[in-house]
């Protein structure tokens, strides 16, 4: 017999986003050992090792992100067959938050994908920070919320399910034609306003290394900061997706602190089990996923 088993396939991708196994095991509501067997069974059919494991977590081999090439379009048409013979309505409204860290250049496209695949879904977009998008699904103003989280045990507020979509690296960057790190002189720092992940961790790594700094501009969002940046008012601590344009360049310096990597998150709100909202929220969620995880 040929083929693959779809929820075997399920379990790699999940595993592959979730970065861990353990962090699998929920998203899977499978045991350890199950979602561990259910691996070794994919391995064992696709005649070759799938996954590396390590302390860090799990990652796809060569010949895993082959697999994982071909399993996210099966599952997202079995996904699609599935809401289309149940009935599940992709119409409505839903009001969506997107952190702008996140990938900015492929906003319009993400756009463009949930409005050729849901065509009859009316979908409210804002843009803003973490901490305010997630505070605005809280109060019942935003139904999904893609977030970026610096701490890899993040928990979700009461009501809110999360599902991870990626991680990347943060970097430091700086204007390319213009070096703003001089000897002798404090590192100036161009920043979102303090409520912001990056705000702080910037301003603690380099507390902790030793490093004077002093804030020289603040900005209100991503784009004001790119520009800053480029114009050299100072260097900052971006996700290496957020550093576009010509204008910027990585800072290798080893005198500045290393960084941890970012993760984002889909953050879907609860709605009562089997109503419409749910469902349509359901649907919507697992879009979102399969076309940013791809």
């Amino acid at each position: 017999m040929s083929g693959f088993d779809l929820d075997l396939l399920r379990t790699l991708v999940t595993a592959v986003d979730a970065g861990s196994l353990s962090a699998a095991v929920p998203l899977r509501c499978l045991s350890q050992s199950a979602l561990s067997e259910q691996l070794r069974k994919l391995e064992e059919r696709a005649g070759r090792t799938l996954l590396i494991r390590s302390k860090a977590g799990v990652r796809p081999t060569a010949a895993g992100e082959r697999l994982l090439a071909h399993a996210r379009p099966l599952l997202a048409m079995a996904d699609a067959a599935w809401r289309d013979l149940h009935g599940i309505p992709l119409e409505g409204e839903a009001c969506l938050g997107v952190t702008d860290y996140f990938r900015p250049v492929d906003l319009a496209s993400l756009l463009a994908r949930l409005h050729q695949q849901l065509p009859g879904l009316r979908l409210r977009t804002r843009i803003g920070r973490s901490d305010e998008l997630e505070v605005a699904q809280r109060v019942g103003e935003l139904d999904l919320a893609i977030v970026m989280k610096l701490d890899v045990a993040h928990k979700a507020a009461p009501g809110v399910t999360i599902n991870p979509l990626h991680q990347e690296p943060l970097i430091w960057v700086g204007a390319s034609n213009t070096n703003p790190l001089q000897p002798g002189r404090p590192v100036p720092l161009a920043l979102l306003p303090e409520g912001c992940s990056l705000h702080r961790l910037t301003c603690s790594r380099l507390q902790a290394a030793g490093i004077p700094y002093v804030i020289s501009h603040i900005a209100s969002g991503v784009a004001g900061l790119q520009a800053a940046l480029t114009a050299g008012l100072g260097i900052a601590c971006l996700n290496a997706s957020a550093v576009t344009g010509q204008g910027l360049r990585l800072l290798a310096e080893d005198a500045l602190p290393a960084l941890p990597s970012a993760r984002f998150l889909l953050l879907q709100a609860h709605h009562d089990e089997g109503s419409v909202q749910s469902r349509r929220l359901q649907v919507l969620s697992e879009t979102i996923a399969a076309g940013l995880r791809g």
